[in-house]
């Protein structure tokens, strides 16, 4: 009798121990086989792609970047025409020929290897979706700094300056339209305030897109390998991000006429642009106190060289790394052997990260000037000064 009730309490308890086993082995495969849930117990940087498809190619692409632990975001542009050597079709061509809608895993390694990083989710959006999404949202506001008036053969295309609701159809067209005196830049500025616009927006309306009708008609508009339990917890968390603090950095280069049509060459062979991901990678992460982790620093570029040109140069590098340069000018002299930059600002961490960029170890902490509130006058919190030891990226410091 003993024995049976022995035996009987050796298999309960390795019963029980199986069901644990099996749980935590459950658990753990869940967390595996559900990518938002291993990125988000990692601890780490989320990367999403995100594309706007008109006529079957990219119309926009952004990379956005979020770190659940600390809510911040940083989003990289990547145009269209950014010129590489496609070793899928061996030649110098746009990043966008090797786009598919059927598969846009092709063109997401094109990006990934362009920016050095992997990326965890995809979203497309077709231009005919787009419309829908924003009408499903209720519009995306905006601000327009001009107004706009296109007077064309059945093409009238309105937009008042200030700030406007554009429903699905004015977004449509917002994004879409082209103006002869219209620079590259200003064409790609105002469809990123769009983006950032329509994303803030989505985290707005986050609990009415989860609703059982609103989500059936939502999924559809969108085109993604994520499963919806994916694609919502995605969501969630971009929700809480503060878009008013995002900054969007677009990709530099020379433009070049390359075959008939104009290229866009990332600056010094695309190694420039990693090295900016990786900066903002770190930034990203960096655990910061109070008002210092939102904060865009300032910067002042003087040119203490014979070389002319150098300090605005210098000044669209720094710009790549997310820096805001507000005045450019020449040094107190032209014969500056050694560049060195200077701290107005008392963070010493965030001026040595800023020297980094440059390989610049030639660094003067200034302390704050105490000035009067009525004579106050806003000035950079660093100022670099360029010697002859830089190059036009680095400072040797000989």
């Amino acid at each position: 009798m003993r024995k049976i009730k022995a035996d009987a309490s050796a298999f309960l308890l390795a019963l029980i121990l199986l069901l644990l086993g099996g749980g935590i082995g459950f658990t753990i495969l869940a967390l595996r086989s559900d990518p938002i849930e291993e990125a988000l117990s990692g601890d780490r940087v989320i990367r999403t792609l995100f594309i706007i498809e008109g006529d079957k190619k990219p119309l926009s692409s952004y990379v956005l970047f979020y770190y659940p632990e600390t809510k911040r975001a940083a989003i990289f542009d990547i145009p269209g025409e950014v010129g590489l050597i496609i070793q899928r079709i061996n030649r110098v061509d746009r990043i966008d020929t090797v786009y598919d809608p059927q598969r846009v895993s092709v063109f997401e390694r094109e990006i990934e290897k362009f920016l050095g990083v992997d990326i965890d989710f995809s979203i497309v959006i077709e231009l005919e979706n787009l419309g829908k999404v924003v009408d499903l949202i209720e519009g995306v506001e905006l601000f327009i700094p001009a107004p706009v008036e296109i007077y064309e053969k059945d093409n009238i295309i309105l937009f008042p300056s200030g700030v406007t609701r554009l429903d699905g159809h004015k977004a449509q067209r917002y994004i879409t339209y082209e103006l002869p005196e219209e620079d590259r830049e200003l064409a790609h500025f105002r469809r990123q305030r769009f983006f950032l616009g329509l994303i803030k927006r989505m985290g707005e309306k986050a609990g009415y897109l989860k609703q059982a009708p609103v989500a059936q008609i939502y999924q559809e508009l969108l085109k993604t390998p994520m499963d919806n339990r994916t694609r919502t917890r995605l969501f969630d968390e971009l929700a809480k991000l503060d878009t008013n603090r995002v900054n969007i950095q677009s990709v530099g280069g020379i433009s070049r006429e390359v075959s008939g049509q104009r290229l866009l060459f990332p600056l010094y062979d695309g190694n420039l642009i990693k090295e900016i991901v990786r900066q903002s990678l770190a930034a990203l992460t960096r655990q910061m106190e109070g008002a210092v982790s939102e904060r865009v620093f300032t910067v002042e570029v003087l040119n203490g060289t014979v070389t002319a040109g150098l300090a605005g140069r210098t000044a669209d590098l720094i710009r790549g790394f997310g820096y805001d340069v507000i005045s450019i000018g020449n040094a107190d002299r032209s014969d500056y052997e050694i560049t060195e930059v200077v701290d107005h600002s008392g963070y010493e961490d965030m001026v040595k990260t800023f020297a980094e960029i440059i390989r610049c170890q030639n660094i003067r902490f200034r302390p704050e000037l105490e000035i009067p509130l009525q004579n106050l006058e806003y000035g950079s919190d660093f100022t670099l000064i360029i010697g002859k030891d830089f190059n036009g990226r680095y400072a040797s410091g000989e």
